[in-house]
């Protein structure tokens, strides 16, 4: 008979409102390996293609966004100390982003921007404004200052931002809402995402997550202030200087911004790891750590963008394309490939469980996924990943086939152990044990 341990993880959202994002989350990156493999061909011609930004757009939205509005409905409790303010409001998020999200990727795989993509943005970003105002009313009601959940919400801000301007950039095809075409303000779009939602929302819970995963009391909340300031200043510089700057020097000070704010929370998770009281460091906790460090990858790649832009006035197509292959296939995909196999189960468990007396139970958490199947899915996908990379950068339209099989080998591994979790049912002893 064994214990298990409790976490403030088993005490949260109802399943509901949580495994749909999970599921929906899978499906669309194994989609989006399907595209790439298929797009393997075509992604050197240009960046700016109907294939790459029906991609790029599944892997943020399908695959990066609801996967994290799936797992910080569960972890808001966690961060504020208090409940979720609606599960219907979180079920409304679903319902309107996995409508919104294939209509727009449809839109632009046909580059039709039309009524899909149009109503497709609608929709995403009337989900944002539900999951803003849920996760505002939840923290208001917790009473509780915490500069955990002060990210996510400044990071839901910047997502509500990131989604308007990417309707309008929808809607600046048909009708001239901006004084230049639609492309020439992609990096603005872009980055305000990157930046704003995905590494404000990986710091911010990350940096809650990560010490209490590795069992670390390790807490520094100047670090992590210094760390917002860095972030969100850098962001707002950057915006700005887009949009008023006909330099393009005076943009390395936001890039540099950022990239102190990522050296800041590196050394703060190496911290959290020195400090551990728990030696022994699983699996998907070394993934998550190493997508950490992985993140200094695509800043020192955008510095040599910017050099190369600024210095010679050019910069090839591939170098590009590797930029945004990092981000999304690798800092992100990394970072959920671990932190699932932590949240995932402890969601599962409590379903199957919540009726019992859980002292009893002889299963964990852990063991509700195959670890055989998770290390086959880590060996496809650094091994795709780098052989993609390598292709993307000399030109070998190969290699990008074999990376992008590969990858698609990990995806398929990856929606085998989610679909073992979701399915999971206690066994009939475990019912009956008391």
């Amino acid at each position: 008979m064994s214990v298990v341990n409790h976490t403030p993880l088993t005490k949260t959202t109802h399943w509901k409102a949580v495994i749909p994002f999970y599921g929906y989350g899978a499906i669309a990156l194994l989609v989006s390996t399907v595209l790439l493999l298929l797009s393997a061909n075509n992604l050197l011609i240009h960046y700016f293609s109907p294939g790459n930004l029906a991609i790029t757009h599944l892997m943020a939205l399908g695959w990066g966004t609801m996967m994290i509005l799936g797992a910080s409905h569960q972890l808001i409790p966690v961060l504020i100390e208090s409940e979720l303010y609606s599960i219907k409001l979180a079920m409304l998020t679903f319902l309107l982003a996995g409508i919104g999200i294939p209509l727009l990727v449809v839109g632009f795989y046909e580059f039709n921007m039309g009524a899909p993509a149009k109503w497709g943005g609608r929709l995403i970003v009337l989900s944002v404004i539900v999951y803003l105002y849920n996760l505002f009313k939840s923290i208001k009601n917790s009473k509780k200052e915490n500069v955990h959940a002060l990210f996510l919400f400044t990071a839901t801000a910047w997502l509500l931002v990131t989604s308007t301007l990417g309707l309008m950039l929808v809607y600046n095809f048909s009708f001239p809402l901006f004084q230049k075409n639609s492309v020439d303000y992609l990096p603005l779009h872009a980055h305000v995402g990157i930046v704003g939602w995905f590494l404000l929302t990986i710091i911010g819970v990350g940096s809650k997550l990560i010490p209490m995963f590795l069992i670390s009391k390790y807490f520094n909340a100047k670090s992590l202030w210094r760390i917002y300031g860095l972030v969100n200043i850098g962001l707002i510089l950057f915006v700005l200087l887009f949009l008023y700057s006909e330099s393009l020097m005076v943009l390395f000070i936001p890039v540099l911004c950022i990239l102190a704010a990522i050296l800041l929370f590196i050394d703060y998770c190496y911290m959290a790891y020195k400090q551990r009281i728990k030696l022994r460091v699983d699996e998907p906790m070394k993934i998550s750590l190493l997508a950490i460090m992985l993140n200094l990858l695509p800043v020192l790649l955008l510095l040599l963008i910017m050099s190369l832009v600024a210095f010679s006035n050019r910069v090839s197509i591939s170098v590009v394309m590797g930029y945004g292959f990092i981000i999304f296939f690798g800092w992100i995909t990394a970072i959920l490939f671990g932190m699932t196999f932590k949240t995932l189960p402890f969601i599962v468990w409590n379903r199957a469980f919540q009726h019992q007396n859980q002292i009893a139970v002889t299963i964990n958490p852990k063991d509700l996924y195959s670890k055989m199947i998770y290390k086959w899915m880590i060996l496809f996908y650094w091994t795709g990943f780098l052989i993609f990379f390598t292709g993307l950068l000399i030109n070998i339209v190969l290699l990008l086939s074999i990376g992008s099989g590969l990858l698609l080998l990990a995806a398929l591994f990856y929606c085998l152990n989610i679909i073992r979790l979701i399915l999971f049912k206690a066994p009939r002893d475990e019912h009956n044990n008391k």
